[in-house]
């Protein structure tokens, strides 16, 4: 098994490492992750500057480990297109130290550097713990390489991630697993206005967590019930309940009248009403 290895919490992040020594048991493990912290810079990728793979020595081991000055999704473009010698048959993201859960998956670096490679098609993880607490790495880096075997030996849907999400309780507490759809997370009072020694306003943003624990089967709910969330995701956004609603608007009556064909001849003048073949 050969595993590509990123995060957005920087190259040196502990929860990158733990990660990366029980991976080792079971999987050649490639890292490419930022040279610095990058978290909640969603999907970005870097398109008005040079990126720079500078391999790196940790642990007296030198590579295979590159740090980047990108994003997350920059560091997995770029060990799919130009750094690995061969195609990972997974790509992981982690080990986050705090969760990733409902709406927050939209600005989480973390889930970006799956979701890059899902679009790469590549079966990806992003893994997250619900806690600052570092003794809880090992177990969830166990979890992790336990995931990593059922998802090559059972397979997932094309073009999909799991993000996984483990509570911030120690292992003999944890209540089980649940399969989750993604919950509602939001923040009240998210920007803060200050001021500078000069007088000059500055916004900070770091709201308060309110969370939607009603959500049946949501990753928020499962955590907070003390289980781990595994949330299969992909990139298609689409509403397809309202698709079929929209088709009911008839907006190709209005179109009709306005319509210009595109030789720069005058508009051509439909009857009104008239719907656009």
């Amino acid at each position: 098994m050969r595993v590509l290895l990123s995060n957005d919490d920087g190259i040196l992040a502990e929860g990158l490492h733990v990660l990366r020594r029980k991976l080792a048991e079971i999987a050649e493990v490639y890292v490419v992750a930022p040279d610095r912290e990058r978290s909640a810079c969603g999907h970005s990728i870097t398109v008005h500057r040079p990126l720079r793979a500078q391999q790196v020595t940790l642990d007296g081991v030198a590579g295979p480990l590159w740090a980047v000055n990108g994003t997350p999704a920059d560091c997995v473009k770029l060990a799919l297109e130009a750094l690995l010698p061969e195609p990972p048959d997974l790509v992981i993201s982690g080990i986050n130290l705090g969760a990733n859960l409902g709406t927050d998956v939209l600005y989480s670096g973390t889930v970006s550097a799956a979701m890059e490679g899902a679009i790469g098609g590549v079966p990806s993880l992003a893994v997250s713990l619900d806690s600052t607490d570092t003794t809880l790495l090992p177990f969830a880096a166990a979890f992790t390489a336990f995931l990593c075997e059922q998802v090559l030996s059972r397979g997932v849907r094309p073009y999909t991630l799991l993000n996984v999400n483990l509570p911030n309780l120690p292992p003999a507490q944890i209540k089980g697993v649940a399969i989750t759809s993604l919950g509602w997370r939001r923040y009240e009072k998210a920007v803060h206005r200050r001021e500078d020694p000069r007088g000059r306003p500055y916004y900070w943003i770091a709201g308060e967590i309110r969370d939607d624990y009603g959500l049946d089967g949501s990753d928020v709910a499962a955590l907070a019930a003390g289980k781990i969330s595994l949330t299969p995701m992909h990139f298609d956004l689409t509403d397809y309940r309202l698709v079929e609603q929209l088709k009911t608007w008839e907006l190709g009556a209005w179109l009709g009248p306005h319509r210009r064909v595109s030789n720069g001849r005058p508009p051509v003048e439909d009857s009104p009403g008239e719907p656009l073949a």
